[in-house]
């Protein structure tokens, strides 16, 4: 089975909106998905629970009371929503569980900061710095054209990780969560600039650069 972590310990920065949209990509593409969520705020469960029977299946894990204990074994792909506000041993424990590491980043000043702290914590840890978990980091909630995402692309172009992506604010991301569906499962017509967007990121996942 494969692990796929989505994590920052920054707060707000769409690691439910990413994590829902691998789980539908990876479904969409004939893989069997399951989908843990840590928060208890539920918002990867509470998408699961608007999904269309007429949509692969995606098996939903509540982790933020049992963690992974109740993963179904036949999953291919298990996609992990972390928590925010992870730190030390609780940071350690929960990437122990982790083969690819998706780092979601806001352009904005504060998540900056954040997130270098946070890498730095991240890679010190002896899973990552053997080489057992891979890391990319992404800009999301990007505004083109704007000064603070080019900020932000070249802090991630600096970054000593691999910037995979810069995905767009878009309403899109809204219509499809609220209906229970990814972004790849909206018409083409509306979607394609975010699936055009997306594939950096589905690329990388799917190549070795992204597993240990």
């Amino acid at each position: 089975m494969r692990h796929i972590m989505v994590l920052n310990a920054k707060g707000g920065c769409g690691k439910s909106t990413i994590a829902t949209n691998i789980a539908s990509y990876f479904a969409n593409e004939g893989a069997t998905v399951a989908l843990a969520d840590y928060d208890p705020q539920r918002s990867a469960l509470d998408w699961l629970d608007r999904r269309p029977a007429d949509r692969p299946e995606i098996a939903g894990v509540q982790a933020y009371d049992d963690g992974l204990r109740r993963a179904p074994r036949n999953a291919d792909i298990l996609v992990i929503d972390a928590p925010a506000r992870t730190h030390s041993s609780e940071l350690t424990g929960l990437v122990k569980h982790a083969e690819t590491i998706v780092v979601p980043v806001l352009p904005s000043t504060i998540d900056m900061q954040a997130t270098t702290t946070f890498l730095k914590e991240l890679q010190g840890l002896p899973r990552v710095e053997n080489k057992e978990a891979k890391i990319g980091a992404i800009a999301n909630r990007v505004r083109d054209n704007t000064l603070i995402f080019d900020d932000l692309d070249e802090y991630l172009t600096r970054a000593r990780v691999p910037y995979i992506a810069a995905l767009r604010e878009a309403q899109n991301y809204v219509r499809a969560y609220t209906r229970g569906l990814g972004i790849f499962e909206l018409p083409e017509y509306l979607a394609w600039p975010d699936w055009e967007e997306w594939e950096p990121l589905t690329a990388w996942l799917r190549s070795v650069r992204s597993q240990p």
